[in-house]
């Protein structure tokens, strides 16, 4: 029986903390940590080996792209660090270039994995990676507004006093300034939320400025996520066919087409099985437009 492997590309805060928690989580038999800093990802490997006795069976190493052969997922978290005085499109301009000597690597050695982008701005790098490696979009998939929503979630279920496990809430769209509550649809056990509209702006602007908070308290966010990818891998691994907010290809959604945005998906042992399109109001029809126009816009300017 095949063995499972998940390979993480990127050992900063965040690929290593995904790291751990999969290997705590005992999700896959084979981890591989790369990173173009080879002496992190061997700290990190032998910092989670001196563990084993506590933990189980997995194997983790530091590899070389050749390990990526036999991945089942391989998750993209790498990317340059903004410079001092540097605009947004050139460092993302910087992030393209890595992301595509990172594809061209992974290509050498398999078109069979599931790629998991995590990297930001990661509707657009999951785009990018889509077109770069010329893989079937269901199989190239952003970890989208997954956290947005778990995020969401639970500042709703703050409010309400409730576990937020019992709460259904969607955040949609870009991972970023323009994604949107779907308020609609928002509910526990099917009712409504009785919530007031200054509650509702409150949680969402505390959702959607969530990473600047996190980011000025502490430097940067990785356990969430880390729990995000951790979700999206087990998915995959179980084809539980769990519904999940991630980043994928649009075509004719919601009259968006030809690009990466979140929506609920059906995740399963292939990738993105489905979508599931949301009954939305005009209201939030118009935002969603409007951030899939934002991220066009900006695939333009970088194209031009």
């Amino acid at each position: 029986m095949k063995k499972s492997r998940i390979v993480i590309i990127g050992t900063g805060a965040v690929g290593s903390t995904t790291a751990y928690t999969l290997l705590l989580r005992n999700r896959m038999d084979e981890l591989v940590l790369i990173d173009a800093n080879a002496d992190k990802a061997a700290g990190d490997a032998l910092d989670m080996n001196h563990g084993m006795p506590y933990l189980g069976g997995a194997k983790v190493w530091a590899g070389t792209y050749e390990d990526c052969k036999t991945a089942d997922i391989i998750i993209i978290t790498a990317g340059a660090a903004q410079k001092p005085g540097e605009s947004r499109i050139d460092l993302l301009k910087r992030n393209i270039a890595i992301f595509d000597s990172i594809i061209d690597q992974v290509l050498l050695h398999t078109r069979d994995a599931i790629l998991l982008i995590a990297s930001n701005p990661v509707d657009i790098m999951s785009y990018r990676s889509w077109k770069k490696s010329g893989l079937p979009a269901h199989r190239v998939i952003g970890s989208g507004t997954l956290l947005d929503s778990a995020r969401f979630r639970y500042l709703i279920g703050q409010k309400l006093h409730i576990d937020p496990r019992s709460v259904h809430a969607h955040i949609i769209g870009e991972h970023g300034d323009s994604e949107l509550p779907v308020w609609s649809l928002a509910n526990v056990a099917g009712t409504e939320l009785q919530l007031s509209a200054v509650d509702k702006d409150e949680i969402f602007l505390n959702t959607r400025d969530a990473a600047y908070q996190i980011i000025q308290a502490k430097g940067a966010t990785y356990y969430a996520i880390a729990l995000a990818l951790d979700r999206i891998c087990t998915a995959i691994l179980d084809d539980e066919g769990a519904v999940l907010n991630v980043s994928t290809l649009l075509e004719d959604y919601r009259g968006v087409s030809d690009a990466y945005l979140g929506i609920p998906c059906i995740i399963d042992r292939s990738g993105v099985r489905s979508t599931l399109e949301l009954t939305l109001t005009d209201h939030e029809q118009d935002l969603f437009t409007q951030s899939a126009d934002k991220l066009k816009n900006i695939l333009a300017t970088l194209e031009s």
